[in-house]
């Protein structure tokens, strides 16, 4: 179901044209030679290798360089020590060349594939000391055992298996346990320290029924009865994770440390609610309200590690919202903003609210006991009309005579219609008035602006709070003092914080146009300004115009803004025809589309006389409403090919020249210029990059909001088109199967009747884009991959990294440039802390730790090649560094040298003069992924939670002229 790079395509599966090469393909060029995919080192041979002509569906790609008048590059001796007699793609390093060919041999297991190890440990910086939050975790050497347990009847509920499993460990422990005290998974899993007396046994378990009479003088309480099977599965001895832990084993025992994770996860789990690995409770911390019926709950997470120091146990604190626990009228009244609930509800309304309810559980308050049910619906009409069957299964009542002759309650709201559980064929009917939501459920649907602003400020926490926080949760827990923890398991945690050995990277030197007063500079703390600077590329836009959706700014402010904004384009270095190509105009924010189209013609016939012109950018002051940009964005870029920049009305009426500036590098960018390029790479003297042609792709897969169980997911693949100085990107998107994570668009062929066999996806359409854009093809491709989670590492591994090769073979037979594979990572709770928060040459001005802090010991992988950085400047609360792990790397580099690139790359984001914390081209490919969902999602309301799914549509494709420039910024 994937699509070609522009979006996905509702009728067919194939490019369009994506056989068909650029004509500048076709054109002769210089050496050039075959890559080798080995791990061989690249010294520089006598001479190139001649290659033998292309046979594949792109012709002249490896022998066509720079144009005829190319002289010999580096790349060509890199070539030649490269190239090998090789028929397919090259050979590839022993370990992986039989996983990752393009015969598409797949292993049974993708657990073979093991990455690199680390090459070295990084010199360069000034070092530094910094506190993580990290616990080391000191175990006893004592054999674990591994038990089945089943319950019958089988129970879904974690928690009800967990009442069951320690009812069970309180009546038999002495008499049947041998005294062991198990720790259990809440499952079908059973770990004891020393074995249990038996090899299989079966127990009853009696447990008393949640929702019991609540009232004293009830004699008889109900009880359910379980038959609990706990069976020997296995024996897991320490050894295999001291081996590990040393660097003498390869591979983790992740059994091992899943087991001691669930033995500290015990006490909690029975304690607090449990969201993945995290605890929540009202005991960790103040509630706050986030509004419409939800509220955010404190607690922590917590994640047992492998590390080089030994087990590491990260401790982080966070917060989560949830239903608050209130009668359900006065939640859909909160919900829903409806003021009067004595009204009926429309047919949309009903829809909306059966979709918000639907799956909570509510508590029923007119009995003397709790009794708990799961909503499955609504009822189509109100508690007056609707009628069902008594047990007598001849008398029909509504429900509001039901609970008024069986409760002597006589409802108030009678045109709301009933809550429904149970099934379709018995249902149970609740009047929503006489139900409360119960307490403790997570909200996981998406917040509105306005909530996640309030979580954000409720949850912001200086460094040095956020510090004292997490000593608190983990002095609270006492983990070391806990019976099952220390006595049964033998496992210590300490309560300081770990120091980490670290260094301060230094800030590249950047390079801007000779003609500004400021042609370099040094960034200072992560940012810089452009005062005194020109781009060191300046954009041209000859054809524009303005398009004024808002009526809250004064009638002459969108031209005097326009013409700001152009004044400083101008002086900022780009070439901007002080003239809009047709009239700025206003128009009704509630005919987008036509006013957009309306546009699109005008300055079509406008051009009509000038072959090959078209509108280049179309400046848009937004609605003063929020929810159109979306809409805005799609019409634009799939349906007109319009470059858009949209601006905020209350921004744009300020006249900020800050705002302006801002503006003005986003614009640069779509017009193909380039603000800023590192001065080492316009000197080629970057290893690793500057070398040989360098192509650095960033990739991810954004995945529908949480609570969706339909819609695709988005990947997107951004490349660099501008090697040596690697700051233009070209953006790709695609949709794919929902929820998946593994990018299917990567490369694909099909069969066509009249053309045969046709290549296409996304890697080879970049890299025939590389190739037309510099005159090179690449050597070496430097791919960053975001949003992949470490079970996911060897799939994801595996199959991309096989697309690529593939990619690559189709362009002709041997190309086989050398890769390097490295996972983004910005979802983990490693945060970093000053040693000392009072001293000024160790903070930033908000209190973090410095830009360009990298981390490569102590709490990093035991052997694997991997490293903490920070490569940004905070501005409020807590810094988050990224975390960089390498999967796979033929070009050889060393830390210092993946290090300082990666974070020397950070310095060139084009929306702003400051580093960012992930590197650019990931971000990237975050911004074209979020944006290509705007094309698919159905409008949503900004101002409020929508409480239900979003329609979608097909991802549209990007009009070509869009993709040549960076349209996401």
């Amino acid at each position: 179901m994937s699509r070609r790079g522009g979006g996905r395509r509702s009728e067919t599966r194939r490019d369009q044209d994506s056989s068909a090469p650029s004509p500048s393909f076709q054109r002769g060029g210089g050496g050039g030679g075959r890559g080798r995919g080995g791990r061989g080192v690249s010294t520089p041979a006598p001479s190139p290798t001649p290659v033998r002509a292309p046979t594949s569906a792109a012709p002249g790609y490896l022998s066509a360089t720079a144009g005829p008048s190319a002289k010999p590059t580096p790349q060509a001796a890199y070539t030649a020590a490269a190239a090998s007699s090789s028929s397919s793609v090259g050979e590839l390093s022993q370990e992986t060349a039989k996983k990752l060919t393009l015969g598409g041999l797949v292993p049974v297991s993708s657990k073979a594939i093991v990455p690199p190890r680390r090459p070295d440990y990084g010199k360069i910086g000034k070092k530094c000391v910094i506190r993580a939050n990290h616990f080391v975790v000191e175990v006893s050497d004592r054999d674990l055992f591994h038990y089945d347990v089943a319950i019958t009847p089988e129970i879904t509920s974690k928690k009800v298996n967990r009442d069951v499993i320690s009812q069970l460990v309180r009546s038999y422990r002495e008499s049947h346990l041998g005294n062991r005290m198990p720790a259990y998974d809440g499952r079908k899993s059973l770990y004891t320290a020393g074995a249990l007396p038996f090899e299989a046994k079966e127990f009853v378990v009696k447990l008393a029924e949640r929702g019991d009479p609540a009232s004293s003088s009830s004699s008889v309480k109900k009880e359910r009865q379980f038959k609990v099977a706990i069976k020997y599965a296995s024996k897991v001895d320490m050894y295999h994770l001291k081996e590990f832990l040393s660097g003498r084993q390869a591979d983790a025992p992740q059994e091992t440390i899943q087991i001691l994770d669930i033995v500290l996860r015990a006490s909690p789990s029975e304690k607090y609610i449990t969201v993945g690995r995290s605890f929540f409770s009202p005991d960790l911390g103040p509630k706050g309200d986030l509004g419409d019926g939800i509220e955010y709950w404190r607690g922590y997470y917590q994640s047992l590690r492998p590390t080089q120091m030994g087990l590491s146990f990260n401790i982080d604190v966070s917060a989560r919202s949830f239903y608050e626990p209130i009668l359900v009228t006065e939640f859909v009244a909160k919900y829903f903003n409806f003021r009067d609930l004595s009204r009926p509800l429309s047919d949309q309304e009903r829809v909306k609210v059966k979709r918000a309810l639907r799956g909570i559980k509510v508590q029923i308050t007119y009995s003397d006991y709790t009794k708990s049910y799961k909503v499955t619906g609504i009822s189509n009409l109100p508690v007056n009309k609707t009628m069902f069957t008594l047990d007598d299964k001849k008398t029909k009542v509504s429900v509001y005579q039901y609970f008024l002759e069986r409760y002597n309650i006589g409802l108030k709201y009678t045109s709301l219609p009933p809550l429904q559980a149970g099934t379709d064929a018995k249902p149970i009917y609740l009047p929503m008035e006489l139900c409360q939501i119960a307490g403790g459920q997570r909200y996981t649907k998406k917040l509105n602006e306005r909530q996640v602003t309030a979580l954000l400020r409720a949850t912001c926490q200086r460094p040095s709070a956020r510090e004292n926080n997490i000593k608190q949760m983990v002095r609270q827990n006492d983990y070391s003092k806990n019976a099952l923890v220390r006595d049964e398991f033998g496992i210590q945690v300490k309560e300081e914080l770990t120091l980490v050995d670290a260094r301060v990277l230094p800030p590249p030197m950047l390079k801007y146009h000779d003609t500004g007063r400021e042609a370099r500079v040094d960034p200072r703390f992560g940012q810089w300004n452009m005062i005194d600077k020109k781009m060191v590329n300046g954009g041209r836009i000859d054809f524009w115009t303005c398009l004024n959706f808002s009526t809250r700014v004064h009638r002459e402010l969108p031209s005097e803004f326009c013409w700001q904004l152009m004044d400083m384009c101008n002086n900022k270095g780009m070439e901007f025809n002080p003239e809009p190509i047709i009239p700025i105009r206003s128009a009704d924010s509630r005919q987008i589309e036509k006013a957009l189209h309306d546009v699109h013609k005008q300055c079509t016939a406008e051009l009509a006389n000038q072959k090959g012109k078209q509108l280049q950018l179309l400046i848009i002051i937004l609605p003063d409403v929020t929810g159109s940009y979306g809409k805005i964005k799609r019409v634009c870029e799939t349906e007109l090919g319009i470059v858009s920049q949209c601006c905020q009305p209350q921004q744009a009426k300020k006249l900020s020249k800050q705002y302006m500036e801002n503006v003005a590098l986003k614009i640069n960018v779509k017009a193909g210029g380039r603000n800023t390029v590192l001065n080492d790479a316009f000197h080629r003297r970057i290893p690793l990059l500057t070398d040989v042609p360098t192509i650095v792709f960033g990739a991810d897969v954004t995945h529908p909001q949480a609570g969706e169980d339909a819609g695709p997911s988005i990947a997107a693949v951004v490349a660099s088109m501008d090697w040596p100085e690697v700051t233009k990107y070209r953006g790709l998107v695609s949709a794919q199967a929902h929820r998946e994570e593994i990018i299917e668009d990567l490369y694909k062929k099909y069969q066509d009747p009249k053309k045969g066999l046709v290549h296409g996806g996304m890697i080879r359409e970049l890299l025939i884009a590389f190739k037309r854009s510099t005159g090179q093809k690449p050597f070496r491709i430097i791919f960053y991959r975001d949003g992949v989670s470490e079970g996911q590492f060897s799939q994801v591994l595996l199959h991309e990294m096989q697309a690529i090769r593939q990619a690559c073979g189709s362009l002709e037979e041997g190309y086989c440039p050398r890769v390097t594979f490295v996972v983004v990572q910005k979802r983990h709770h490693t945060r970093f802390f000053p040693a000392d928060h009072n001293r000024r040459d160790q903070t930033d001005k908000s209190g973090n730790i410095l830009p360009g802090t990298v981390v490569d010991t102590k709490i990093c992988h035991p052997t694997e090649f991997d490293f903490y950085l920070n490569s940004h400047a905070g501005i409020q609360g807590t810094s988050r560094p990224t975390h960089y792990h390498v999967l796979f790397d033929e070009n050889n580099f060393s830390s210092d040298g993946l290090q300082t690139l990666t974070n020397n790359l950070c310095y060139t984001y084009a929306r702003c003069t400051r580093s960012v914390s992930i590197v650019p081209p990931a971000y990237y490919a975050h911004l074209a992924a979020f944006r290509a969902r705007y094309y698919i999602e159905g409008e949503t309301s900004d101002a409020g939670s929508s409480g239900g799914t979003a329609e979608f549509r097909p991802l549209p494709v990007i009009k070509e002229n869009v993709k040549d420039v960076m349209f996401y910024c």
